[in-house]
Parts: C-alpha cells; sequence; structure tokens
C-alpha cells in the first residue's frame, strides 16, 4: 500500500533550465521473468555481465516491443485481470530487469547534487544505482525523482530498474485501458547546483474589472523573478500588479519570465493571468462563465501506446484547435507534462486528472474500495501531490479532479483536504460522489438529454440542495465508439440554453487500436487474453492512426464559436457569436450562391466584429440569376482572417446554409407502356424477368438483386453495453430476425403503363412483417420511376435499423457523384455537419474504416446520385451507401481486414433510417430519431449514363 520509499518530494516540472541535464532514454538491456523472484538483484551490480541481454527502447512498454517475445497487451475496462485481493498480486507477476550504462558528459559540474528522474513507470518500479539501492515507487503516470549525491562516476554508471506489471499500484490504475507495463516516459538526470530552484509556483490572478495581473513567484530557495515584457524585477515571493492582457483558451496569452535562483540556475517560465472561481453558481473565467466544447483524452499511440512523443502532443493539440475543441479532460491521470504546456500555449481549459480509479471494485459493491481504507489513504495523498506540485505552474490547469470512478470515501476526503490547502485557486472536480461533498462542481456522465434539461433548471431533486447550487458538466458523454456518437446538437441546444449547463468532455479522443498485421488493428481479447471487453477500447473521436473520424466531423459543427442562421428568401443572414471572450474580429466572412449544389456567385460578407454573445443581422446582396428550376441557396463561411499558431489563414471556423427555393420533382410521369417478351419484360429502358418481375437492366446497366431492405449491420451504439438496463436495438433487431427477413412474392401484374410487384417481407417464426407493392413505369425519355408503398403487417415490437432499397451493380464501379450532403457519412442525429451540394468519391472512400466494422458511408439528403453508369434521383431526398460487400459480410466481420471486395456493388438507396444515439455508453437516440415501423411510400427515377 506503500507510495514508495527513498525517493524526494515532488515538485513542479519544467522543460528546461540552464542546469545540466542528461537524457537517459534510448537502448536499454532487457530480461522479462515471468514472476518477481524469478531473479535477485544481482544483475543491479556494477559489472555484471547483461551483454546476452537483448535491448528494447525507452520509453516504451515491452509487450509492444520484441515482436510478441516479451507477452501482450490486454484490456479491460473494469475488471481487474488479477484475483482481487488488495494490496496483494498474484505470483504470476511478469517483471522486466531494465540496465543502461551511461557515463557523464565532459562538463558535467563537479559541485552539486544530481537528481534521477522518472516521468513514468508502470506499475511499480525498484532502482539501483552502481549497486546502491535508491528505493521503489508507485504511480504509474506521476514522476518520481531520487537523490544520487556521491554515487556518480564519470564514466561506467549502471542504472537498473526492475518494473513488475502489478503491485499493489495496480488496484489504483484500474483506468479502463490496455495494461501495459514499462518505463514508457523519459528518465533524465538533472543537476542541482547549490541553491537550485528545487520547486517554485508560479502564482497569477487577474481583476477582469481593472485589467490588471498579479503574479508572485513562490520559490523555496529565494531568488530573483523577471518578466521583462511586464517591466517586473522583483524577488522571489513578493507579489507585483501590473496591467496585463488575460490568458484564456481563446486568447492564450502568456508572458515569459525567468527564476534566477541564489545558486546560479536560471528557470524560465510562462505566466498566464487568469482568475478560476465559482460565482452565484456558475464556474467564471475573469469574470465570465465558460462553456466546455471537450473531449476526453488518453495518451495513446497505435505503435508505442502511452509512450507519446511530443509531435504527436503538438498534433492533437491542432486537431482539438482546428476542430472547435476547447477544453480537455486527461482521463483518468495527469498527461505527459509537455501536453499541458502545449496547451498552455495554443490554448485549451483543462481538468487535471489524478491517476486514481478503483473501477474494479463496483463489482463487489465496492467492498474493500481503497479510498474508503484508511491504510491506503497516504498512497492517495502521494498521488494527489505529484499531480499538483508537477503541474501547478500550467495557466491552462482551470480544474483538479480527485480521480475517476473510485466510489467514495476518507481518502478522497483527504485528498481534497490537501489540494484546497496546497492550491486554493483552483475548483475540485470528481463525478463518483452525488452529494458533491469534495468538489466544487457537480459532474456527471452519460446522463440522457431530459436529465440534463432537468439539471440545468435545478429540478434534480435527488441529491443535497447545495448540490443544486453547483454549475454542470457532463464529465463524460457522447459515446464516440464506432459509428456516433449521436445526439451531440440536442446536448449543445441544452448547454446554450441553461446558465448552469457549462458543457462537457465527449468520450473520448482516439480509438486505442494496437496496429496488428493480422487484423490492422488490434483490440480487446485479439491478445489471447482470458478476460477483456473487446473493442470498447476503441472510442474515440480519431481512429488509431489519427484521422479524424465523422464524429469528429460533427462535433466541430455542433461545437462551433460562431452560429450562421437567417431567412435566405429574405437574402438576411444572422451571425452570432458564441465564443467567451474573443470578439470577431480574427474571422472573415464569405458568401456563395449556389443552383442545384453548383457555385454560382460568391463574395465577401462585412460582418462587425462583434463581442461574445452579440449578434448581428447582415443583408446578402441580391441572388444572382440562377437556371430556371434550380434548387437554390446561400452558404455562408466564416475563416481565420490570418495565420494562427494553430492553423492557417483560410481554415474554415463555421458555415451555416440558408435555403432559398426549393428542388422540383423528378418522379417521371408514365409514357411507355410494357411490352411482356418470352422471357422478359421490357419497359422504357429496362429489362425485367418475365417470371419474378426482377429488374436485370437499366440500359446498358446490368442491376441484380433489387428489393426492400431494412437491415443494417448494427453500430455499437446500436448493441449498447451488456450492463444496461434499457431498450438495446441491436439485440431486439436480432432478437425479432430482423437481420434474416425472407422475402415472399406475392404478384407479378403488367398493367397498360405499368409493372407491379407485390411482395410481403418478414423473419422466419414471426407474425409480422412489411407489405411491399414496387410499381414501376417509365417516360418517353427514358427515366425509369420505381414507386416503393410500405405497409406495416402484424404487431410490430421493435423500430426498423433502415427503410428502403438494395440493389447490385457490376463491381467495375469505381466512383460516385452525388447532390445532396456531404463530404462524410451523416445519420438523422449525426447530421450536423452534412453540407448540402456536389460531392465525388471514389466507392473506397464511401466507407468508414471503423475498427470494428460496422453499418457507415451513408450520406444525407441526396436529390440525385450517379454510379456505375446510373443515375438515381429521388422522391423524397433519401440516403445512399455503396460499399463492395454485402450488409450481412459487413454484419459478420470483427476486424477491417475480414471484409473483401466481392464481385458486386451493393447500392443502399434509403427512404429513413434509424437514429445513432450513443447507447455503447450512454443513451439511445431521441424519440425522433427512432425509426417506427409506419405506412411509407417513396420513390426513385433510374436511367443510364455515360
Amino acid at each position: 500500500m506503500s507510495p514508495g520509499t527513498g525517493g524526494v518530494a515532488p515538485r513542479s516540472w519544467y522543460a528546461a533550465s540552464d542546469a545540466a541535464s542528461l537524457s537517459l532514454d534510448g537502448r536499454w538491456r532487457f530480461r522479462l521473468s515471468a514472476t518477481a523472484d524469478a531473479h535477485d538483484d544481482s544483475f543491479a551490480l556494477p559489472g555484471y555481465d547483461a551483454s546476452g541481454w537483448p535491448e528494447l527502447t525507452v520509453p516504451g512498454h515491452w509487450v509492444l516491443q520484441g515482436e510478441g517475445a516479451y507477452g501482450a497487451p490486454a484490456y479491460t475496462n473494469t475488471g481487474y485481470p488479477f484475483p482481487v485481493d488488495p494490496p496483494r498480486v498474484p505470483t504470476e507477476n511478469p517483471t522486466g530487469d531494465h540496465l543502461r550504462v551511461f557515463g557523464l558528459p565532459d562538463d558535467w559540474p563537479a559541485s552539486g547534487a544530481s537528481v534521477l528522474r522518472f516521468e513514468g513507470v508502470e506499475s511499480c518500479a525498484r532502482v539501483w544505482l552502481n549497486g546502491e539501492e535508491l528505493g521503489e515507487f508507485k504511480g504509474s503516470r506521476l514522476p518520481h525523482e531520487f537523490a544520487v549525491e556521491g554515487l556518480l562516476r564519470p564514466a561506467g554508471n549502471v542504472l537498473a530498474v526492475r518494473v513488475h506489471q502489478w503491485s499493489s499500484g495496480s488496484y489504483l490504475e484500474d483506468q479502463d485501458q490496455w495494461w501495459l507495463p514499462g518505463v514508457f516516459r523519459a528518465v533524465t538526470l538533472r543537476h542541482r547546483p547549490d541553491g537550485p530552484a528545487y520547486d517554485f509556483f508560479v502564482h497569477t490572478a487577474y481583476d477582469h474589472r481593472t485589467g490588471l495581473g498579479t503574479l508572485r513567484v513562490e520559490a523555496g530557495a529565494g531568488g530573483r523573478v523577471t518578466v521583462p515584457e511586464l517591466g517586473v524585477d522583483v524577488p522571489a515571493g513578493e507579489a507585483v500588479t501590473v496591467p496585463v492582457e488575460p490568458w484564456t483558451a481563446e486568447t492564450p496569452r502568456l508572458y515569459a519570465g525567468e527564476l534566477a535562483t541564489p545558486g546560479g540556475e536560471t528557470v524560465p517560465f510562462r505566466a498566464g493571468f487568469r482568475t478560476v472561481a465559482v460565482e452565484d453558481g456558475v464556474l467564471k473565467v475573469n469574470g465570465r462563465r465558460i462553456l466546455f466544447r471537450g473531449v476526453n483524452r488518453h495518451e495513446f499511440h497505435p505503435e508505442r501506446g502511452r509512450a507519446v512523443d511530443e509531435a504527436t502532443m503538438r498534433h492533437d493539440v491542432l486537431l482539438m484547435k482546428r476542430h472547435n475543441i476547447n477544453a480537455v479532460r486527461t482521463s483518468h491521470y495527469p498527461p505527459h507534462p509537455a501536453f499541458l504546456d502545449l496547451c498552455d500555449e495554443l490554448g485549451l481549459w483543462v481538468i487535471d486528472e489524478c491517476d486514481l480509479e478503483t473501477h474494479g471494485f463496483t463489482h463487489d459493491g465496492w467492498r474493500g474500495n481503497p479510498v474508503d481504507d484508511e491504510r491506503w489513504t497516504p498512497a492517495l495523498l502521494d498521488r494527489a501531490a505529484r499531480m499538483v506540485e508537477r503541474d501547478k505552474n500550467h495557466a491552462s490547469v482551470v480544474m483538479w479532479s480527485l480521480g475517476n470512478e473510485c466510489g467514495t470515501g476518507a481518502g478522497l476526503s483527504a485528498m481534497a483536504r490537501w489540494i484546497r490547502d496546497r492550491d486554493p485557486s483552483r475548483p475540485l472536480h470528481y463525478e463518483g460522489d452525488p452529494s458533491c461533498a469534495d468538489t466544487d462542481v457537480y459532474s456527471r456522465m452519460y446522463a440522457d438529454h431530459a436529465e440534463v434539461e432537468r439539471i440545468g433548471r435545478h429540478e434534480d431533486d435527488d441529491g443535497p440542495a447545495t448540490r443544486r447550487q453547483l454549475p454542470f458538466i457532463l464529465c463524460e458523454y457522447g459515446h464516440a465508439m464506432g459509428n456516433g456518437p449521436g445526439g451531440l446538437s440536442e446536448y449543445q441546444r441544452l448547454f446554450e440554453t441553461y446558465e448552469r449547463l457549462q458543457g462537457g468532455f465527449v468520450w473520448e479522443w482516439i480509438d486505442h487500436g494496437i496496429r496488428d498485421a493480422r487484423y490492422g488493428y488490434a483490440y480487446g481479447g485479439d491478445f489471447g487474453e482470458e478476460l477483456h471487453d473487446g473493442n470498447f477500447v476503441c472510442d474515440g473521436l480519431l481512429f488509431p492512426d489519427r484521422t479524424p473520424s465523422p464524429g469528429l466531423a460533427e462535433y466541430k459543427k455542433v461545437v462551433e464559436p460562431v452560429l450562421i442562421e437567417g431567412d435566405g428568401p429574405a437574402g438576411t443572414v444572422r451571425v452570432t457569436n458564441r465564443h467567451d471572450f474573443a470578439d470577431l474580429g480574427h474571422l472573415s466572412f464569405s458568401w456563395s450562391f449556389e443552383a442545384d449544389g453548383e457555385p454560382v456567385e460568391s463574395g465577401r460578407l462585412a460582418v462587425p466584429p462583434l463581442a461574445p454573445g452579440r449578434s448581428a443581422d447582415v443583408k446578402l446582396p441580391a441572388p444572382p440569376d440562377a437556371p430556371r428550376g434550380a434548387e437554390t441557396g446561400w452558404t455562408v463561411r466564416a475563416v481565420l482572417a490570418e495565420d494562427t499558431a494553430w492553423a492557417d489563414r483560410g481554415h474554415l471556423v463555421a458555415w451555416g446554409q440558408l435555403p432559398v427555393s426549393g428542388r422540383q420533382s423528378v418522379v417521371s410521369a408514365s409514357g411507355a407502356a410494357p411490352v411482356r417478351g418470352a422471357d422478359v419484360i421490357t419497359l422504357g429502358p429496362a429489362v425485367f424477368d418475365a417470371r419474378t418481375g426482377d429488374l436485370r437492366a437499366v440500359g446498358p446497366v446490368p442491376v441484380a438483386g433489387l428489393r426492400l431492405d431494412i437491415w443494417r449491420a448494427p453500430t455499437d451504439n446500436d448493441n449498447g453495453a451488456d450492463w444496461q438496463a434499457g431498450r438495446r436495438f441491436g439485440p431486439q433487431w436480432r432478437a425479432a430476425g430482423l437481420h434474416r427477413m425472407r422475402h415472399r412474392r406475392d404478384q407479378v401484374a403488367l398493367e397498360s403503363d405499368a409493372l407491379t410487384v407485390r411482395t410481403r417481407v418478414a423473419p422466419a417464426a414471426g407474425q409480422f412483417g412489411l407489405g411491399a407493392e414496387y410499381r414501376w413505369t417509365a417516360d418517353d425519355a427514358g427515366r425509369l420511376t420505381l414507386t416503393v408503398s410500405v405497409t406495416p403487417e402484424g404487431d410490430w415490437r421493435v423500430p426498423l435499423p433502415r427503410l428502403g432499397v438494395r440493389l447490385g451493380l457490376p463491381s467495375g464501379a469505381t466512383h460516385a457523384r452525388w447532390f445532396g450532403g456531404g463530404p462524410g457519412e451523416a445519420y438523422p442525429d449525426t447530421r450536423a455537419a452534412s453540407l448540402l451540394g456536389r460531392w465525388e468519391a471514389s466507392v473506397d472512400n464511401l466507407q468508414t474504416p471503423y475498427v470494428r466494422p460496422q453499418e457507415n458511408g451513408a450520406r444525407a439528403d441526396v436529390r440525385r446520385v450517379e454510379i456505375g453508369g446510373l443515375r438515381v434521383d429521388g422522391e423524397p431526398e433519401f440516403w445512399f451507401t455503396a460499399r463492395r460487400w454485402t450488409t450481412e459480410r459487413l454484419d459478420a466481420a470483427g476486424h477491417r481486414t475480414d471484409l473483401v471486395a466481392g464481385d458486386t456493388l451493393w447500392v443502399n438507396l434509403d427512404h429513413a433510417l434509424h437514429g445513432i444515439g450513443s447507447q455503447s455508453c450512454g443513451p439511445g437516440p431521441l424519440p425522433r430519431h427512432v425509426l417506427d415501423v409506419a405506412p411509407a411510400t417513396f420513390a426513385f427515377t433510374f436511367s443510364a449514363v455515360e
């Protein structure tokens, strides 16, 4: 239970000073044992011959190196992958012995002291230097240092580190992620001159009423503080108040300073002036309410696990900023400290979360939970101190979080008291205690829209009255697992309506798929784990290779900081600034007038530099001439007016579309008469099977298998989670047999101007189904129209996954062009980012490569599509999907590599789709997005194109 022995007190992190330092990262000798006691400590002695040991890279995880020679990753969500018997762990405890021999640089100072610093090791380490044991530590995602005075030699220093995969600390680190042992963050030797800046605390505050900032740098060793840009030159510990520009996530103004210590060390720092407070039940920064448009972020790389380099961190932050994200919750541990530097520099609000989660104890009703056992309190306080001391100088950190999913207990209260005493300038967060006894905000996970609205109205009467006076955040919502999440727009409207609701953090940033030659990306169970939670580890807005998913595009649109709406026919656009601090002076606005999705004319739009929360009605120019009968509308865009630190000039921030004139009907009038031959029926450009009434071709284009289709490969959100008590549509669809519908032909009727085929579609063993009538007509212009009428029969107790027709085209079709929503996929509750226009994509690029294959790739509001030599117009607008495998093959696939192109291109033309929701770990789709069974009529007009 002990947090460790032999280490020095925690302190603030800084990237550099003018004191000497030596990176010990690189290639280390390595030996893996199956148990903790397989070898004695002799490997740590100078002269030990480890030349026969293989090498691995530090930072790194041994299970991700050696091509499987060192074991394998394991994924669990909540269950511990070992017997729960705290604080004991199994004898079968993989243990990695690490050796590094190093010499000191020639200019290494002869006087002063040195410390050996570990930024992160999972999960427990013992450390020796030149045969002398320094101590041991736990707390995987937190730094630990050892004093090494008198032990260093000019050359031949032997650093030995024994890392155990399991320890008592593992009971505090059950954080819904891969278990990945190893030295996964940097190892550094740092010189400490006499009178060093061992620790210092940059205290800042900002008074929004006067524009004055206060700076006080607390330094145990004393020294002098200078900030040249502010004219500051004062002794450490002395407060100074000067006019400043404040720091916010939108305007991340930093001032460069230095702390010069009596011993001659100079440490650079960056000061951001801001004040965080809860006032009148609202979380405010610099006197203003803020709205979190956030994400939860685990540290992950598909090849290196949690050994994430700074270039990847910067890439993440840039992607966040470019997608209108303004906040990060560091789930569920402090990130690499360089990540917080980037948040300071580029501007993100941060909830910094302690390296603490005991979720596995929930399976036994929290019996034995460490946070409610005083024997564990020293370990909890150690973790709290290491987080706060390391990260206290970051302007971006606006809240401390005690941890995640730990239940409740005296240990958490002790952490809260310590943090408040050490740093009263930041509020405290913790989601797991509904009483909010130790927190300053009311935080929840995955509350549905109705409950969130009740909370916004202060009607959450299931808790203490004091809680109803606290600001509310959804620390997790919008579970981004597979296709989705749905319902983000409706959440955002609530956040913007009720002052108490201060936004949330989508779960989560990136899929944790591990690159794998067998599967493309592997998830839980793919490494033979006896206990695992499958692909629940792939629940991010980025795919493992950091390609943005459609969910990220949707979130960008939903949280865009400028609202563009208006009256298209009247030619007026209303622009609303939804920033919390910035005016609109950094944006440039333009308009485009489109006819049938094609730009006709465009120009600049003069929008005043509106203050936050303000709106302006702006007149658009007179609409230009457009082809007669064309569907027309305006698109107004807001882009960066100049280059910024996170995106170039012209980067799209927000957009809105204002329709002017609607589309004309495209259903062809009948005119051509059907002609029956010996085996076929011809109708206009089409050929049908005379016996079955099946469509065989439209002009020169072969068509196969056209029929009513209601099935989709269930998404992760369709399937929901086993522990959920609510309605889970995926399992209900399977139980009803919707994945195995049978088609019965009842009648093929040839009329004077039409061919009508009547069918019944129903599952085996069920007394319910759908009557489907296909009525085919053609006109003299070579157009063929299919009108589908659907009538429910029997007692339907489940909604439909989809409603439309499916057909097969020759596999040689490679591209699609369409007029409708794009460029990416959309579904009824994930369509905010769908921009009406003309689009083109290869069939392969129409697919969304979810790590676990599932329904994907639909385009919304399609007026017409051209694919494989066939043009299809819809009445009304429809949803379009095309893929080189059947829905059944897609449904059966477990990994991307299971999907192999067939000899047919399958196209879905859907009248309606069921919503997506977030039920993989949250609420299902809202009622208005549920595709209830009801009579329906829709039509498609087919014609051949070159």
